[in-house]
């Protein structure tokens, strides 16, 4: 098996408001390892975004982490200064943001943008072959990264402006950057979310030749169930800042143990056959005044009084595959749960 590259532990991010404190991510478990793509899954507002901004501290006040740890490569990320998370981002681990325009920066060329990265890493510091200097060495490995993205006459792209590419170039620009030092894990934030799907299936089969070639681990946030299920080897449910369901894509896509997965895979349109699209009936529940057990509880049809007693913790339900519900596929899994329900095995 792979060796573990990152570990989220009980990790916990919140953010005060004049309502009240709102728990964005609520004790999330993950684990990441190396070559491997895991896929974040969920509804808009249940911290799939607020998560990947945490594992690199780059929340926004007044927003916080309080609570659990981001071990990479088994050292704590939150224990790190400034200084030290600096030689981190970007080099060992990069970001893909979701909107390309808003993230390039409009008064620099694309080329000097992906070069900043290099500059600001010492990439090519160090002893150069004869007649080649740092300038010349980093334009060198710009233009390369460009052509391995699909950028076409990178030579010429080289000082064009962001306004000047289309959404899927800008996309690729995005990558560039990340990919410019090699890291070993890329955060991408649906990064397919503003492209046409001609577009978002060039880039979706871009960043699996970079985890194949180049050995890569992503995560990977998408609303798209089916984008999750052709992409990624390990899937996890997030819902109200909590994982509710992780394991393979076929378990998860193929079958679904947590209500909320159920009703997720509910709401995928067919292709083959004609079916009519089910909406999870209720609303998100209200960050700031969570249920005290199960926080699908108030939209779920299996629910009993006891899921609202305390909180639900995470189970496993086969090799590799783990919920957080207390009766899993619609049925009873705990002889003391089908007791105290008062329900039949």
């Amino acid at each position: 098996m792979p060796e573990l590259l990152l570990q989220l532990r009980e990790l916990k991010t919140t953010f005060p408001t004049r309502r009240g404190l709102v728990t964005a991510v609520n004790g999330v478990n993950l684990t990441v390892r190396r070559g491997e793509i895991v896929g974040i899954v969920g509804e808009s507002g249940c911290g799939k975004s607020v998560t990947m901004m945490s594992i690199l501290r780059l929340v926004a006040r007044p927003g916080r982490i309080v609570g659990g740890d981001v071990l990479f490569e088994g050292r704590s990320l939150l224990g790190l200064s400034p200084a030290a998370l600096r030689k981190v981002r970007g080099k060992e681990i990069a970001m893909i943001f979701q909107d390309p325009l808003s993230t390039l920066n409009p008064a620099f060329p694309v080329g000097e943008q992906i070069r900043e990265a290099l500059r600001l890493h010492g990439l090519v510091n160090g002893s150069l072959p004869f007649g080649l200097d740092r300038t010349r060495a980093e334009k060198e490995r710009v233009l390369k990264v460009m052509e391995e993205v699909g950028i076409p006459s990178p030579m010429d792209r080289y000082a064009a402006y962001p306004h000047q590419f289309s959404g899927g170039m800008q996309q690729r620009v995005l990558i560039a950057i990340a990919l410019s030092c090699e890291p070993k894990l890329l955060l991408a934030d649906e990064p397919t979310t503003a492209l046409d799907v001609t577009i978002q299936a060039q880039i979706l089969e871009l960043m699996q030749r970079i985890n194949r070639d180049h050995g890569t681990a992503i995560i990977m946030v998408t609303h798209d169930l089916g984008v999750a299920a052709e992409f990624c080897n390990t899937i996890a449910v997030m819902y109200a800042g909590q994982v509710v369901e992780r394991g393979t894509a076929d378990q998860v896509i193929g079958d679904p143990q947590h209500p909320y997965t159920e009703g997720l895979t509910a709401c995928r349109p067919g292709i083959s056959e004609r079916k009519d699209i089910v909406p999870i009936p209720g609303e998100v529940p209200d960050l700031v005044n969570l249920p005290k057990g199960c926080a699908f509880q108030p939209r779920c049809q299996y629910a009993r009084d006891v899921c609202d007693e305390a909180p639900i913790l995470m189970s496993t339900v086969g090799q590799g595959h783990y919920v957080r519900c207390i009766r899993p596929g619609g049925y009873v899994r705990r002889p003391t749960d089908i007791a105290r329900l008062g329900l039949n095995a």
